[in-house]
């Protein structure tokens, strides 16, 4: 039989494990029940994937992330080892060719989703395969305390029947000790070997900066670090707005977000991996699987939703154990308006109840029918039809899918893309020649940063209500368009499909699982809290702020964070810094940035200063709104 070190050798090209990959895997070959929490970064697959292949047999993989299988399975193809994915859209034939490969292909993976596991005669055809390991990724999702619970998890305890003598593996990155042990119980893990690898990361620095003007800050940090950086966003729109700003500004820059497409996301990331371009801006859509080692910043501009989320997307620097910046940048207004946004498209029992019934019926439903039937399904239309919110409906169909009611596919994309392939100047032109078009034209423009250079997926419904016009003279605009060579435009009809898991039974079906959304409500709030006292909080190391919520406790603070740098230095004699700043300002007017950057003064640091020079008649501000000696 092969070691472990071997196999990690041939087929990963290192000579050591991380702790405590080695004492997992040796745990799993002993044939026990383990449960192990690494943070982000950490190398959970390996944990499975190298005792699979050291034991006689397949892997059963149960992962909820469709995307995240994708990626394992042509990594490992990469590598030489056959993997097969029952990833959503293959009918009940394509999976039963799959898993009869796996019963006689010599197949080492088969991932899953837990919901495939609902069906009853998908657990008989597994029970007729040699599985020589159950491993559950993102284990969290077992527990109603977590941020991501699907009820489906809890079905696969079930899987210990059938395969009594076969080790269970459960991972996670991140769980309170609460949803800890959420997850022994619920997975029905036998007397499991716990591995927790600390949360700590002595080499990053969390940073948390008030600051008013974002793209300044980012200016001075990516110059300062100009090294591989990724810049989080909340929505796909800052994507394009934040990488052209950065390009205009001379930085190298690309984006990420989900609703690009296949070959665009590759080329994206290929040009960020081989460090063709130095920062990627990026929606949470982009970070699983990334194993970049030496990105030196992960900026968040702006709040994110939840600890889990920051910590993971946080934890992609400094994986060579360098010095490395987490870094999130807020200002006053954030807070309030990230909050309502936030609070705002959370749905509740009342408005999940109304989409269901609204959904039932524009699928044409009838009461005790739908099960398993399938649909091309437009978001945007839906939502226009019944005047709700995109976002808070989104939301309230994934809960659906999360409890398997129904089946959203993820691959959301809008109906139409296209591309101006003329200048600006041209199209200018166009719409003086053509008034009546010249509506339907800016509406395009003023939505679609970059929609001159690649194709970019719009939203017909935005478009038309913005221009008031229809829709069918939108696309009678982009035909002539074409036609001149003025655009290139593709249209998709339906932007996703959607499955029905379950018969229609209205209000049956909704009371049955609300009691489920309005604790996750609870829970997502309450973690919004938590994120807001880590960005606001000026008493207390950033580090150990982190470590408090996932009930980590650590003796000391951790010496290189906002908080810690800020206590530690020195405080500066205001009498002294509002002399330095009469001295420079003898040499010639200078507004607040220039102050700050040439006598490299903290932001609050400058405000307090000028406050105190103007208040005192010693300064005034000139017609360029920079400050001169009185």
């Amino acid at each position: 039989m092969q070691q472990p070190l071997e196999i990690l050798k041939k087929y990963w090209q290192h000579d050591n494990f991380r702790d405590p990959q080695g004492e997992i895997i040796q745990s799993v070959l002993e044939g026990k029940d383990t449960f192990a929490l690494m943070p982000t970064g950490g190398g959970k697959s390996i944990c499975f994937q190298i005792p699979a292949l050291i034991k006689p047999g397949i892997c059963l993989v149960v992962s909820p992330l469709i995307a995240l299988m994708k990626d394992q399975v042509a990594n490992l193809s990469q590598r030489g080892i056959k993997a097969i994915a029952l990833t959503g859209g293959l009918s009940p034939d394509a999976i039963s060719d799959q898993l009869d490969n796996c019963k006689f292909g010599d197949y080492k993976f088969l991932y899953v989703s837990p919901e495939r596991l609902q069906a009853d005669w998908i657990i008989e055809r597994i029970k007729e395969l040699h599985i020589n390991l159950v491993a559950i990724d993102e284990a969290h999702c077992v527990s109603q305390w977590g941020h991501d619970f699907r009820p489906a998890y809890l079905k696969i305890s079930e899987l210990k029947k059938h395969l009594p003598y076969v080790p269970f593996l459960a991972l996670t990155a991140s769980a309170t000790k609460r949803v800890q042990d959420d997850i022994v119980t619920n997975l029905g893990l036998e007397t499991p070997i716990v591995y927790k690898k600390s949360f700590f990361r002595e080499n990053i620095a969390y940073m948390v900066f008030e600051t008013e003007d974002k793209l300044h800050r980012l200016q001075q940090i990516l110059t300062k670090n100009p090294e591989p950086s990724i810049i989080y966003v909340r929505n796909r729109k800052s994507c394009h707005d934040v990488s052209q700003q950065l390009q205009s500004l001379g930085y190298k820059a690309t984006y990420y977000h989900g609703g690009l497409r296949e070959k665009e996301k590759e080329a994206n990331m290929k040009a960020w991996m081989q460090e063709k371009v130095q920062v990627i801006v990026a929606t949470n859509a982009f970070g699983m699987g990334i194993d970049k080692v030496n990105v030196k910043t992960v900026i968040h501009i702006q709040l994110p939703e939840n600890p889990e989320n920051y910590y993971q997307e946080a934890g992609r620097v400094g994986r060579n154990g360098e010095k490395s910046f987490a870094i999130l940048l807020i200002n006053k207004s954030d807070i309030v308006v990230t909050q309502n946004q936030f609070i705002e498209v959370l749905p509740d029992r009342k408005f999940l109840k109304n989409v269901y019934s609204r959904l039932n019926s524009y699928l044409q439903i009838a009461y005790g029918e739908g099960i398993g039937q399938t649909f091309p399904f437009n978001l945007n239309a839906f939502c226009w039809q019944y005047k709700f919110s995109v976002v808070k409906t989104y939301n309230a169909l994934q809960f659906l899918d999360r409890q398997s009611i129904i089946t959203l596919s993820k691959q959301f994309s809008e109906s139409i893309t296209l591309q101006f392939l003329v200048s600006s100047k041209e199209v200018l032109r166009y719409t003086s020649l053509n008034p009546a078009d010249e509506e339907m034209v800016l509406a395009i423009l003023r939505n679609y940063a970059g929609i001159f250079d690649m194709e970019t997926a719009i939203n017909t419904n935005l478009i038309t209500r913005k221009a008031k016009t229809s829709e069918q003279e939108l696309l009678a605009l982009m035909q002539r368009l074409q036609q001149k060579g003025i655009i290139s435009y593709t249209s998709k009809g339906a932007d996703s499909s959607l499955t029905f898991n379950e018969i229609r039974e209205d209000d049956l079906t909704i009371n049955r699982v609300a009691v489920f959304l309005e604790q996750q409500n609870k829970i997502k709030l309450q973690q919004f809290e938590t994120i807001v006292h880590y960005a606001t909080n000026t008493n207390r190391c950033k580090s150990r702020l982190l470590l408090d919520y996932f009930d980590e406790e650590k003796s000391k603070d951790c010496g290189i964070c906002s908080y810690c740098i800020t206590k530690n230095k020195k405080s500066r004699n205001i009498i002294d810094l509002a002399q330095s700043v009469l001295q420079l300002l003898e040499k010639g007017s200078c507004n607040s940035r220039e102050i700050e950057q040439k006598l490299e003064l903290s932001s609050q640091e400058t405000i307090y200063v000028l406050q105190l020079l103007l208040e005192n008649e010693k300064i005034k501000l000139n017609t360029n709104n920079q400050y001169i000696i009185k």
